[in-house]
């Protein structure tokens, strides 16, 4: 491909071609079908040959095309199994990589912002690119003080770009929403729209960035890379080595995969309380896994790129959420509905059971009831499953629940990181980092060892088996 689209009648028309191209698919397949072929064997063909022309527009148009593929990437856990089969390799295409731009518009993007004499700047600089993502593309340099860097240049028009993908992918939300059974996807490409300008200011990012690495300089588990220049379309930080997190995905040892997702839940957690900010963008292209972690060279430590995307949370997660999730697992009925009524989750016009609000939550927050959850994808489409089937009193209930605008961007944030704990399949120490970060979850206790009352319930505590009861966030879906 040889530049990013940037003719809304260019780009209109590839997206167009997609609800065209599925309607001749299924003709395509009803013909097999006719023939005698086996409807397995047929079914199969057919979503293979959906997946790689969806992802494959998706991945050529970058911009908010790739973002949405982005986003939809890190839901392919709630896929049934008989689909996400043939859609899982051209999901996760779309988390590392795409088509680069030419090397011509590069060096005009480098000279325009950097200067004629960009080239000084360096000691080395590679024209192929590292990774290409949504609005920009990385390049792997030397800076002129012998630092490794990578420079991430924005695509030209890439601002259009986005607000004419996003557009377009709405008309026909309803015709991708099979895709993720349980999710609505038009309220996400309404969300994806809301951040463009965000995500467009390198500015922006680079302050993201400079306050997380600070934060986490010296830490053991967490490593961010310093923010070395930024100008308009141009950024450059700290070159990363590391193992992407869709590799270990792939071929990940069971150790590298408990260890990834104890370290991501960590880090989700523990950010908005450290920096008051959320890293909004959680899709495996954005983790690396680095050796050298507190145990030793054998240990294992998150690397954390791309800062674009931010919800600013200057107090840190908000108290509701962790107070909600004790009071749920302390099966609270009636705190937990007044408690979602006052933030905004049940709205003034409805009344619902509390009792029904409360067997809603339960499934959901199972991973914070345990010491230690392995999350699988079996376990996410039963969620997914329970809250998108018409005939369950879950789907019935969710219909009437309400998403407080804000507190999308942290849903949609926690159900993504889920999600990539459930590609993952590892076993994760949620609720200690809950215990840890999460305000409102765990209760002051007085010198005497009593437990304080804040108002809402009690502290956790563990019974005679040993087993923890009480732990994690508020609705994790639904709303």
């Amino acid at each position: 491909m040889s530049d990013l689209p940037r003719k809304a009648v260019t780009r209109t028309a590839k997206l167009a071609a997609l609800p065209l191209g599925f309607a001749g698919r299924a003709t395509w397949g009803l013909g097999k079908r006719i023939v005698g072929e086996s409807a397995e064997i047929v079914g199969r063909e057919l979503q293979q040959r959906t997946a790689e022309q969806l992802f494959k527009v998706l991945g050529e148009l970058k911009g908010g095309a790739m973002k949405f593929g982005q986003a939809l990437s890190v839901f392919e856990s709630a896929l049934p199994e008989e689909i996400a089969g043939p859609y899982r390799a051209a999901l996760t295409k779309l988390q590392d990589a795409a088509p680069p731009m030419p090397t011509r518009t590069v060096h005009s993007v480098l000279e325009q912002r950097l200067g004629p004499d960009w080239r000084d700047l360096f000691e080395e600089f590679e024209d192929k690119p590292a990774a290409a993502a949504s609005i920009g593309q990385v390049h792997r340099a030397v800076w002129h003080d012998g630092r490794e860097v990578a420079v991430k240049v924005q695509y030209p028009g890439a601002g259009e770009a986005l607000l004419s993908d996003l557009g377009q992918l709405s008309r026909f939300a309803r015709l991708l929403g099979p895709l993720i059974p349980g999710m609505d996807i038009k309220p996400l490409i309404a969300e994806l729209r809301d951040r463009v300008s965000e995500e467009l200011d390198y500015a922006l990012e680079a302050q993201a960035q400079a306050a997380h690495a600070e934060e986490f300089a010296d830490d053991p588990d967490v490593v961010v890379p310093a923010v070395v220049h930024q100008c308009e379309q141009v950024l450059v930080t700290e070159w990363m080595d590391g193992i992407p997190l869709s590799e270990i995905i792939a071929d990940g040892t069971e150790q590298q995969r408990d260890r990834a997702g104890q370290l991501l839940a960590r880090f989700l957690f523990s950010g908005p309380a450290r920096t008051g900010l959320l890293h909004a963008d959680p899709h495996p292209g954005n983790f690396r896994l680095l050796p050298g972690g507190p145990a030793g060279a054998d240990d294992w430590r998150l690397g954390v790129l791309d800062f674009g995307t931010v919800d600013r949370l200057p107090g840190g997660l908000p108290d509701p959420i962790g107070i909600s999730l004790r009071m749920t697992l302390d099966g609270d009925a009636e705190t937990v509905y007044e408690l979602l009524r006052t933030e905004g989750f049940v709205k003034e016009t409805i009344a619902l059971d509390p009792d029904a609000v409360l067997d809603y939550l339960m499934p959901i927050i199972e991973p914070a009831r345990v010491e230690a959850f392995t999350f699988t994808r079996s376990w996410m489409r039963g969620q997914a499953a329970r809250i998108a089937d018409p005939r369950s009193p879950a789907y019935q209930l969710g219909k009437q629940l309400n998403l407080p605008p804000a507190y999308l961007l942290i849903h949609r944030v926690t159900l993504s990181t889920i999600g990539v704990l459930c590609q993952l399949g590892a076993t994760v120490r949620l609720r200690e980092e809950l215990e840890e970060w999460l305000p409102g979850f765990v209760t002051e206790v007085d010198e005497e060892g009593v437990v304080g009352d804040d108002g809402v319930g009690d502290d956790v505590v563990e019974d005679d088996s040993g087993e923890a009861e009480p732990g994690e966030e508020e609705s994790a879906a639904g709303a």
